[in-house]
């Protein structure tokens, strides 16, 4: 059974809900705060990625591509993914991520 687009906006906001417990305990210069903070921004784009054309569109729009590069970068840039990529990414796409997340939860009837 596959699960709802509302759905998979809730396990998203949950991966981004850990990341940002994991950046409360230390910040990014921490190996394993930065491991960890990858690998839940990964999954909540892997998330987002199983959902409908529709949302990705109506929520992310022409950014979506670049989007998934950026978890495309993280899964498969193994040990030589830049931490610097990552740390930017938190700090100036994410919110803008989150937010668009979260506007669309509170859209649901």
């Amino acid at each position: 059974m596959s699960r709802s687009d509302i759905e998979l906006v809730g396990d998203a906001l949950e991966h981004l809900r850990m990341l940002h417990s994991h950046l409360d305990r230390a910040d990014m210069s921490d190996q394993v705060v930065a491991d960890a903070v990858s690998l839940r921004l990964a999954a909540a784009i892997e998330a987002i990625s199983t959902a409908s054309l529709d949302l990705r569109d109506r929520v992310f729009g022409d950014q979506w591509p670049v989007v998934w590069a950026t978890r495309n970068r993280i899964a498969h840039g193994y040990a030589f993914v830049d931490l610097n990529i990552i740390r930017a990414t938190v700090e100036q796409d994410l919110p803008q991520f989150q937010a668009a997340l979260e506007a669309e939860l509170l859209n649901q009837p």
